[in-house]
């Protein structure tokens, strides 16, 4: 690739540095306690899976394409359910999530990209933006998952 900027974006997408890998947080994650919320935690696993997936999708679409139409806001961006409705449905989530990750680094790695060109369609936001915010978004959002699944005890360290 050649181009520390984005070599660098991309290792942030893939949970480098100081960040836990999205693979780490849900590998070998019960499937009793994906739909559990411990008293004060606002979410289950399942709805931060499915919260991530959504919204990574979203930013990659928009940063694609000008015929994308955005989820409603703030629903449209969280399952309806607080559990998975199978075992199926978590592993598609989780499918989907990786595909959609792997697709923003290549759009993120590819030389014809330009990174830092205003979206047409959007507000001013570029591409280099888009792909910080999924970053720290899925960073947020990580840690809030390795929080649960402490409070839940299915973090081994």
């Amino acid at each position: 690739m050649n181009d520390p900027v984005r070599e660098q974006v991309v290792a942030l997408l893939n949970s480098g540095n100081a960040h836990v890998a999205f693979d780490n947080v849900f590998k070998d994650f019960p499937a009793k306690l994906r739909g559990v919320k411990p008293k004060g935690a606002p979410h289950t696993a399942w709805q931060l899976l499915e919260h991530m997936r959504i919204a990574q999708w979203d930013i990659l679409e928009f940063s694609r394409s000008a015929k994308h139409v955005s989820p409603e806001w703030p629903g449209g961006y969280w399952p309806k359910t607080v559990k998975p409705p199978n075992d199926d449905a978590w592993k598609k989530s989780l499918a989907s999530f990786k595909r959609d990750l792997k697709a923003m680094e290549k759009l993120v790695s590819d030389p014809n990209t330009d990174l830092y060109t205003k979206i047409p369609h959007g507000t001013g936001q570029n591409i280099f933006r888009e792909a910080l915010l999924v970053a720290d978004h899925n960073a947020y959002h990580l840690g809030q998952l390795v929080l649960l699944r402490r409070l839940l005890g299915a973090w081994k360290e």
